[in-house]
Order: structure tokens, then sequence, then C-alpha cells
């Protein structure tokens, strides 16, 4: 048998299922636009209605410090002066009394995925204000740098951080096609590069753009370059 919270039938016979966030700002609210980008397809949504979005998100949900927030589920994430990226804020009114599980939480799967999409839409210096709260708390004094636990300890969805190299620099490598395409929203750079033939890095300065490989092959026929 479930468990019965206090309230809890009254609450959503008013406001419909629990456990939504109904109008709340939630940090990963266009998580499919993300996720469109990262894999090079068009958005399929108003780009300025994303960026609106994500520009929220950083309004309200990102805090420099938690010492007043009351998270009773798993505080450990980020509590007390720590800062972070909350996954639901209600900044108008209208929290629901049984609002998402988690949803008063800091996951750095979704901070990195909400600052590498920030990026990746313009707004670079926001993307690195998430970034910078996040790595505080995993700066090794108190924390694993190495292990950003979630679920589990070593979760997986950490490794959204990837996309912080695509929403810096806009690259991305078409193996069909052998097309690298650059997008830069940071101008000239050296970053990381991998596919399923080998990995180096990218070196981009004065719009040009050289391959270097460490190890196995990357053919590169094309190189389109875009914005910066």
């Amino acid at each position: 048998m479930g468990r019965i919270f206090p309230g809890s039938h009254s609450a959503t016979k008013k406001e419909g299922p629990k456990y939504q966030y109904g109008k709340g700002c939630l940090s990963d609210g266009v998580l499919g636009s993300w996720l469109a980008v990262m894999c090079g397809l068009e958005d399929v949504v108003d780009a300025s209605k994303i960026t609106s979005h994500l520009r929220s998100v950083h309004k309200y949900n990102l805090k420099e410090k938690l010492t007043d927030h009351s998270n009773p589920q798993r505080p450990t994430f980020a509590l007390g002066s720590d800062g972070g990226l909350l996954l639901c804020t209600w900044p108008k009114g209208g929290r629901l009394a049984l609002p998402f599980v988690y949803s008063n939480e800091v996951w750095t799967g979704i901070e990195y995925q909400a600052a590498s999409h920030l990026m990746r839409m313009g707004e670079v210096q926001k993307g690195v204000d998430i970034v910078k709260a996040c790595r505080a708390r995993y700066d090794g004094s108190v924390r694993n740098p190495f292990n950003e636990y979630e679920c589990g300890h070593w979760y997986a969805r950490a490794l959204s951080s990837y996309g912080l190299l695509q929403g810096l620099t806009g690259v991305q490598y078409d193996a069909v096609t052998k097309t690298l395409f650059i997008d830069s929203r940071i101008g000239d750079f050296v970053s990381f590069i991998a596919t399923a033939t080998g990995f180096g890095n990218v070196v981009y300065k004065n719009k040009q753009a050289v391959v270097n490989v460490a190890y196995g092959r990357i053919k590169v026929d094309k190189i389109t370059v875009k914005g910066g």
C-alpha cells in the first residue's frame, strides 16, 4: 500500500496528478532540443523560445548558496554554502503540494546539460556560471572531483559534460560524409575530438581548422565553418 501524506488527497484533487511541476521552471525543460543540437539535428522549436527558457533557468534555478534551501531528499549533492542549479523552482508561485520527486535536488548531469545548451545558444558566460558552481562543489576538499555521484557513484548522467565541448566550439564530425563542422562561440580554440576510428584535437585559428590525430585515424574530406 502506498504512503499517505497529510492533505495529499485534497491537494491532488485540486492540482491534478502528484509528482508534476505545474508552473515551475524546469532546468531540463528543453532537454529534447539539447539532445537534437548535440546530435547535429535541426531545432524544431523556435530558437528565441529555447533561449528564453534557458535564461530563466539560469536566473531562477542557479543558486550561489543553498544555505536557506530545504532539500528533504538527498542533500549531500549540494547543501549549505554550496552553489548549484536546482532541478526546479517556482519563482512566480504555484508550487505544488507534492511536486515531482527530487525537484529540490542538484544534479551535475542536468547542470552540464543546461550549461552546454546555453553556450550553444550564445549565452557562454551564463553557461560558465553554472559550470563554476558545479566544479566548486567537486574541488576535492569535500567531494571527489572524479566521482560526481547522483543515484550512485560515477553516475552516467554527468557524462553530459562532454556537451560542453560542442557548446563552446560547435565541433561535430559526420563519419558518413567525412565532414568536420565548426561553429565556435569562443573564437579560436584547441579542442579534443573523438570518433569511432581515432582521437586527437582540432586546432581552430583565423577561421581555419586542422585536425591532429593522436591515435587511430580520422578522415576529413571537408570542413564547414559557421559563425565565430
